[in-house]
């Protein structure tokens, strides 16, 4: 043990970094492609009914068969929308990130019809359901996007079926890394193989050795709890149709 030298001051802890939560501001709802999609106007107006949230990994932002009092427009969060049988296995149906919005059944009345999990942290603007229906009944820009961003998502839920049925388990598993990536900023993916596994439904084991097969070609490089693509097109060519045939129905 040490002697303490004597009048020696004990040095300060370095303070720990933290990330300042963004400003709410038009600019940063923006940074959800649906809402940049809309006239300024229209935009304003739903703004003043908007709060900005973040977003953590396990949060739950609805459940199945909830009535949906908000929806949320991602700016940098991903959100996995899941379907959890009687047995409580989960499967993944769809994925939103800054492209869409996470609750869009709220502009129909409808109760949910999935549970939507935060999966990737970030902040992302809530929006209540009676400011969203309001301007919908207006009709305009806002509806359509609306009506143009749903029919994209059951191309997704279609095409996510076909997926599961008839795709290897090597472009399920490119093509969850794909729509993660397409939602995220930079190339480094948060999350285990057990909790890909558990999402595509499918053995862990299986996602490993596909994950092993990635890792050896120089597409992706795994770390604890962290997946880095470092080459897409390898990706994006393992996938084929089951990754860009939803692409094409995405509002523009």
């Amino acid at each position: 043990m040490f002697a303490t030298a004597p009048n020696l001051i004990p040095a300060t802890p370095a303070p720990r970094r933290t990330t300042a939560a963004p400003a709410m501001s038009l600019a940063g709802a923006r940074q959800n492609e649906l809402l940049r999609a809309l006239p300024e106007a229209d935009l304003e107006r739903l703004f003043a009914h908007m709060d900005l949230v973040p977003l953590k990994p396990g949060q739950c932002l609805y459940d199945f068969g909830d009535e949906l009092e908000y929806c949320y427009f991602p700016t940098n969060a991903i959100v996995s929308l899941q379907y959890i049988n009687e047995e409580g296995a989960t499967t993944e149906i769809a994925v939103v990130g800054r492209e869409g919005v996470a609750g869009v059944a709220v502009y129909r009345g409808e109760r949910a019809s999935n549970t939507a999990v935060v999966t990737g942290a970030g902040y992302g603007y809530r929006l209540h359901a009676e400011a969203l229906r309001g301007m919908f009944s207006e009709g305009g820009m806002l509806a359509q996007q609306l009506m143009r961003y749903t029919s994209s998502m059951f191309t997704q839920l279609a095409q996510n079926v076909v997926s599961s049925r008839h795709s290897s388990i090597d472009q399920k598993l490119c093509r969850w890394l794909l729509e993660r990536l397409d939602r995220s900023i930079g190339s480094e993916l948060k999350a285990t193989q057990e909790n890909i596994a558990n999402l595509l439904g499918v053995r862990r084991e299986s996602i490993t050795a596909s994950a092993a097969k990635l890792q050896a070609e120089g597409a992706i490089q795994c770390r604890r709890g962290v997946i880095d693509v470092l080459d897409r097109t390898i990706l994006e060519r393992n996938a084929g149709a089951c990754y860009f045939a939803p692409r094409l129905a995405m509002p523009e």
